[in-house]
């Protein structure tokens, strides 16, 4: 989608070639036709990179016949929705603290960072409402922040600029958050955006850009494609990663494009015979992509001429998830191995997609893409300058070591609202344990930071006092609904692993204790451990009730729960779920005759008694 600009407070003598040759001389090449106005004129840049350069170096800084330029997105009062932008943040601005800035003025279904060329830092935020973003711009215009005043504009809403007729919409689609990323849109929609990553050498990737980013601009023209080079990632690396965002056939045609100008460039150069073909993937796709016993590697192999190998298992950190697939052979060779990889990761990327919609009622109430705790601007993506095992470029990114597969491979957004279920308890009560020595971050100076995440988790947030001088853990006593329980849990788990009390290989898992009424502390372990069995290809928790518990005044035990974020969350959810299925047919069979019924998790207490299961 091309970004118009507005450039306004034009003197009446100026012309189109005046601002032509004012943009040619800030190296801000136009991509079409200048349209003058009396006093005003648009522009149209083709990426929002570009256009966030001008508007930074021009809008305010520059005077053009006597009159100081103004620059900024051109969009219109029926187009000025929920979408605003907001630059010059300052780089090292804690994430948590911008999240509760923007949270003040309404509920904020989604920041995206935009990943730019300049110092300071740029966000896309989406508001609930267009009242919410008004508000958020009218508050926010010229907030100061250690010496950074932020700056402010809308920016146009594609499902509000650009809806789809439903003629257009293929059989089936029900989605209604479509990402076209092809220019001008396409009558193909697609439900999912699963872009191709790949890694390039440092050398070529002024080549593939080209002189005023020529190049880059003809192979997102040819192919309809988003094509991102994440050049600032990882100074001084041998390797770029890129990401293409495109329909099956416009990514692999920019593939071949950009193999074809690494060849050129390698043999002008002399620097190398053959340039591989470099595929990241998500750990959990490559094992579909290799077959059984490697078949279907040996295939593509075989089929296309090319020699295929993957990165070993040992290079994977918790911040990078992704290994990567190395194709050797010659350009067309590679181009066609890249056509049937992205198949089959494209198809183990849907198949699991399907099952995460399947599923969706572990986690009732909440709706992920509202919540502003995952990866921002980088749904489909690893971490910024993760890919490659370095620590992420964002100073607080608190899901780089527990979403995995969640945050990396689903986009928040396609997760969808989850169904709420009424019936579950308004309010709930989760004791987490931490680190003793973390208590200082958690609480901030001053108690600045628990209430800043008691804020933004809308829970009750308390320390407990410790038991002795000598303990190694503090418990945290969360108290709120389910999405405060993700929202407030997931923040203190990024908080431990951005502060360095756990190692840089090591996943962060912390032990979280819930109370379920001691007559249900059976079901959920289950006839033999088989709930706890159905739960095993979810998570990597592992779920304690103990035998010898005695109740307490409530007749309740505790479940304790041990794991990485998402392993804990969902096991936490889906034991309440057990709970609360074992209230309704109490209350609708209260002679006993509930454990008679359908439920595959009802057993009669007697045969279970509490014990120690591994999810």
């Amino acid at each position: 989608m091309m970004n118009k600009l507005y450039i306004g407070n034009l003197s009446p003598a100026v012309t189109a070639d005046d601002l032509r040759q004012l943009f040619g001389d800030r190296k801000l090449p136009l991509a079409g036709q200048v349209l003058l106005k009396s006093g005003y004129a648009f522009v149209d840049y083709p990426d929002q990179n570009w256009a966030i350069r001008a508007i930074e170096t021009l809008s305010g800084k520059v005077e053009l016949h006597g009159k100081i330029m103004e620059v900024d997105y051109s969009v219109s009062k029926k187009l000025r929705s929920r979408k605003i932008q907001i630059r010059n943040i300052p780089p090292h601005l804690q994430w948590e603290v911008l999240d509760g800035l923007l949270a003040q003025y309404g509920t904020v279904e989604n920041v995206e960072q935009v990943n730019t060329d300049t110092e300071t830092a740029v966000v896309n935020v989406t508001y609930a409402t267009r009242e919410e973003a008004k508000t958020a711009i009218e508050k926010l215009s010229g907030h100061q922040f250690e010496n950074y005043s932020f700056k402010i504009s809308y920016i146009p809403d594609e499902e509000v600029s650009s809806p789809s007729p439903p003629q257009r919409a293929q059989r089936g689609d029900h989605s209604s958050r479509e990402q076209g990323h092809a220019p001008g849109g396409s009558s193909q929609a697609r439900q999912i955006d699963f872009p191709l990553r790949i890694l390039v050498p440092t050398q070529f990737v002024g080549a593939i850009i080209g002189k005023e980013g020529l190049t880059i601009k003809n192979i997102t023209k040819q192919t309809q494609s988003r094509v991102d080079i994440h050049r600032k990632e990882n100074s001084g690396a041998a390797e770029k990663p890129v990401t293409i965002h495109a329909t099956p056939e416009g990514t692999s045609e920019a593939c071949r494009m950009i193999l074809e100008i690494m060849q050129k460039e390698a043999d002008e150069t002399k620097l190398a015979e053959e340039i591989p073909l470099k595929i990241l993937a998500h750990n959990g796709l490559v094992g579909r992509l290799i077959g059984k016993e490697g078949r279907n590697l040996k295939k593509i192999e075989h089929e296309t001429g090319t020699k295929i190998t993957i990165s070993s298992l040992q290079d994977l950190s918790i911040y990078n998830p992704e290994r990567t697939i190395t194709v050797k052979g010659t350009v067309e060779a590679c181009a066609n191995a890249e056509i049937e990889i992205m198949k089959k990761l494209r198809e183990a990327f849907e198949n699991d997609m399907l099952a995460v919609n399947q599923q969706a009622n572990l986690i009732p109430g909440l709706n992920l893409s509202a919540l502003g705790i995952f990866s921002t601007g980088l749904s489909v993506l690893p971490p910024p300058a993760g890919p490659r095992g370095a620590p992420p470029a964002h100073p607080y990114h608190p899901f780089a070591t527990h979403s995995g597969y969640f945050s990396s491979l689903y986009p928040p957004h396609q997760f969808g609202p989850f169904p709420h279920h009424h019936s579950y308890p308004e309010q709930e009560i989760v004791n987490l344990f931490i680190p003793t020595q973390a208590v200082g971050a958690i609480i901030g100076k001053k108690g600045a930071h628990i209430k800043q995440l008691a804020r933004f988790a809308g829970a009750s947030i308390k320390i407990a006092p410790a038991e002795g001088p000598d303990v190694s853990e503090r418990m945290v006593i969360i108290t709120g609904p389910p999405e405060a329980q993700f929202k407030a849990q997931g923040r203190i788990f990024g908080k431990l692993k951005e502060e360095n009390f756990f190692n840089p290989k090591e996943e962060v898992k912390l032990e979280a204790h819930i109370r379920v009424p001691s007559s249900t502390a059976g079901r959920v372990i289950g006839k033999g451990g088989k709930t706890v069995n159905e739960l095993q290809n979810l998570t990597s928790a592992e779920v304690i009730v103990p035998r010898d518990q005695t109740p307490d005044e409530n007749e309740e035990v505790i479940v304790r729960i041990i794991g990485h974020f998402f392993a804990s969350q969902t096991a936490q959810r889906k034991i309440r779920e057990i709970v609360q299925q074992v209230k309704q047919q109490e209350q609708k069979y209260p002679q006993g005759v509930a454990s008679q019924r359908s439920n595959p998790l009802s057993e009669p207490r007697s045969l279970h008694p509490p014990g120690k299961a591994v999810l």
